[in-house]
């Protein structure tokens, strides 16, 4: 998943919880090999190499539940969740201070937009050479949701699933009335804005500290808009709560893109979130940060 992982089970017996833990950490690597886009041999490598030569491929049930997620979510944002949009890091390089010219993202911009993309039942067409998919939007939230499914089936009551920072409750902590779910400054990340009272459910959160450069003072993020091809700017993080992860990951992205209109449209979505913006002014409806 490429970020720290972090699972806390609660079990009557020892060998209840080990085994838990070995059924979730197997689910997360086989969803890691099967949607990386780092190896050769994954399932979104098989699709990637249609989409680059602009042919249909077949994909499996629980690939096309994910794709019809991701058009769901492509719907609702007005086009600015778009797992087409991997295709930017081609001209936006975060491990060095460079800004890419604006020729080179306006000549890639024509390979991004999910509706571009042909779906017929379990076939995709890709009628443009070149394009990708990028699952790495959704992946930890869907990883984050299916262990918590395993882990319930197993018998485990209570437990927290951490994938990076993306959070899925599992019933409540013994002897405590919620799960303290600690939101970071997003420009002092060893310092704590307060917790969100996690009850059920997920809370997954989006920002600009993870990955990003700085030129001439100014942060660029790696969230890029997929309309301009450039970094989102107004929001500095986002966090949501829904009852799954692959949702809540999803909302706060979406704010993210939009920027400053992101609060207004979390806001008539009616779901719990807070969020800080580039000027660290809070938010939301959590009452849950404090200014400092």
């Amino acid at each position: 998943m490429g970020t720290d992982c972090e699972l806390t089970l609660y079990a009557d017996e020892e060998a209840l919880a080990d085994h838990a833990a070995d059924l979730t950490m197997t689910e997360v690597w086989r969803i890691e090999n099967k949607y990386s886009r780092y190896t050769n041999d994954s399932t979104l490598a098989e699709i990637n190499c249609a989409a680059l030569h602009g042919k249909q491929v077949e994909i499996d049930a629980e690939t096309s539940k994910l794709f019809d997620f991701a058009l769901e979510a492509y719907q609702i944002s007005d086009g600015f969740f778009d797992i087409t949009s991997g295709v930017l890091r081609r001209v936006w390089d975060f491990s060095t201070a460079t800004i890419p010219a604006t020729t080179a993202i306006e000549n890639i911009l024509p390979l991004v937009g999910l509706q571009k993309i042909s779906r017929r039942q379990n076939q995709l067409h890709f009628s443009i050479p070149g394009m990708e998919l990028d699952f790495g939007g959704i992946g930890k939230e869907y990883a984050a949701d299916r262990c918590a499914d395993i882990c319930h089936d197993t018998g485990i009551s209570s437990g927290l699933i951490d994938l990076g920072g993306d959070i899925r409750a599992i019933g409540i902590p013994p002897g405590s009335q919620s799960w303290q779910i600690g939101i970071r400054h997003p420009r002092d990340t060893e310092v704590s804005l307060g917790n969100i009272q996690l009850t059920s459910g997920a809370v997954a959160t989006s920002g600009d500290y993870e990955r990003y450069i700085e030129v001439g003072g100014k942060r660029y993020c790696h969230i890029l808009n997929p309309h301009t091809g450039w970094p989102s700017e107004g929001l500095a993080c986002v966090s949501v709560i829904a009852e799954q992860c692959l949702l809540a990951g999803a909302l706060s992205t979406i704010a993210m893109l939009k920027g400053e209109a992101g609060k207004e449209w979390l806001k008539k979505l009616g779901v719990k979130h807070c969020w800080i913006d580039d000027q660290l002014r809070l938010g939301g409806n959590l009452g849950a940060l404090r200014q400092d």
